[in-house]
């Protein structure tokens, strides 16, 4: 078994102090008071949200990331439906989803479920897109696992797409990313799909 250093990285903190003044700056811009009652505790509140839901700024999501030797299993992990919130660089606005996570182990190396999960939502937890989140996912547990294949599918709604510009609420994006055997082979490939969207090849609905 291959365990990580569990220490948390010294990356950089956020300035909370920064993140208030910018807040207090957009109410002005907006016109409004940011001294009345409703608003005055406003830059603390958004400033304290962004250190929470921005949080994976300060993880390295490698970090946690142990292996498992000799499991002897060779065949297709898939993870569904992993909640996610994340927050668009382009127009500071979230985008929400499930992401499903699947690959295939090599010479018995998995990881823990909840380690997958986990690694989805550090990367989430970032000013983001969602073309790059899908591909870290997929890339990190490639490089961590040298599996033999690794895909990842994440589908998200924007509110910088139902709330502004096009306002198109309830449009949903799907992105995806694989890696060795889904990539090459159309059939490990298929049956992954299948079993996202909730069937069994060839079988029953789950």
């Amino acid at each position: 078994m291959a365990r990580k250093n569990r220490k948390h990285s010294q990356l950089k903190k956020m300035d909370l102090k920064k993140i208030e003044q910018g807040v207090r700056l957009v109410i002005e811009g907006i016109g409004e008071d940011p001294d009345r009652p409703g608003l005055k505790g406003t830059p603390g509140r958004v400033a304290r949200m962004m250190d929470d839901i921005l949080g994976g700024t300060r993880i390295d999501p490698q970090e946690d990331l142990e292996v498992f030797q000799d499991e002897r299993h060779d065949e297709l992990v898939l993870i569904r439906n992993i909640p996610l919130y994340s927050f668009c660089e382009h127009h500071l606005l979230p985008f929400a989803g499930v992401a499903h996570v699947a690959y295939i182990p090599k010479e018995g190396r998995i990881i823990g479920l909840s380690k997958i999960a986990r690694l989805v939502d550090t990367l989430a937890r970032r000013l983001q897109v969602q073309e790059r989140l899908t591909k870290q996912v997929a890339d990190i547990l490639n490089a961590t696992l040298n599996p033999l294949g690794v895909m990842v599918v994440i589908e998200a709604e924007h509110l910088c797409m139902s709330m502004r510009g096009v306002k198109k609420p309830k449009a949903i994006t799907v992105t995806s990313a694989v890696r060795g055997s889904f990539r090459n082979n159309p059939a490990t490939r298929t049956e992954a799909m299948m079993l996202i969207k909730g069937g069994i090849p060839g079988g029953r609905e789950i």
